[in-house]
């Protein structure tokens, strides 16, 4: 069974901080970063040769830390469902990943620096860019578990009210951008341009922040994992 209460105030105020960090992007709005919000991928932010790199990847890493704690905590506490588990241990994949990732950032940024982007398809990079690649997939895949898995447990196991009620419209919304970000990827990896790559990714980030948020709402609202 769920042990609520107490047990599940750390769970709301890790993801809850989490999700706040994990927006820490945004910065760049109010920052001079010389990256096109628009066209640049959101990791180039914390590339190593960037002037305000080791600020997003400090980010990075407290987002990732903060989600892996709560959704660890969560999933030791939560009821043994199939959904249930299946979507804290997406979101543990997440936090986890989004740590290496900020440890492994990309050495220069491609989609504006040509030489950079020549160097990448030639293989002449520092390992990292392959490393940070997949930790990057490694969290997309657990976030999209979490956020499919916990939605569905919401509103199957009839809980976490706010959950069930918006998080299917964060879902849709949620697999739309990620096929923008992927087409938009798969188009500049072919040489024809970034196709709003930067505008979908910060989509699809920014989304995910939003479900934590609405989980960890209805997680506090109902006090139960």
């Amino acid at each position: 069974m769920s042990r609520g209460g107490a047990g599940v105030r750390p769970a709301v105020v890790l993801l809850a901080l989490g999700a706040l960090a994990y927006t820490a992007w945004a910065l760049e709005v109010l920052l001079h970063t010389g990256l096109d919000p628009v066209q640049t991928y959101v990791s180039e932010l914390a590339a190593a040769d960037q002037p305000l790199g080791g600020l997003f990847r400090a980010t990075d890493l407290a987002a990732g830390a903060l989600v892996l704690a709560g959704a660890g905590w969560a999933l030791w506490r939560c009821e043994r469902r199939a959904w249930s588990v299946a979507g804290w241990t997406g979101l543990v994949l997440f936090g986890a990943a989004t740590v290496a990732d900020s440890r492994l950032p990309l050495s220069c940024a491609p989609t504006v620096d040509p030489e950079c982007a020549a160097r990448e398809t030639a293989g002449l990079v520092p390992a990292t860019h392959t490393a940070h690649a997949i930790s990057s997939s490694l969290a997309m895949t657990g976030a999209l578990a979490a956020v499919v898995a916990l939605t569905v447990a919401a509103r199957r196991y009839r809980r976490w009210a706010a959950l069930a009620r918006y998080g299917p419209v964060l879902v849709v919304l949620e697999l739309a951008v990620t096929v923008w970000t992927l087409t938009a990827i798969a188009a500049f990896q072919a040489g024809r341009g970034t196709w709003a790559l930067g505008a979908g990714q910060r989509a699809q980030v920014l989304l995910v922040a939003v479900w934590l948020g609405v989980l960890a709402y209805a997680v506090a609202r109902e006090n139960r994992v």
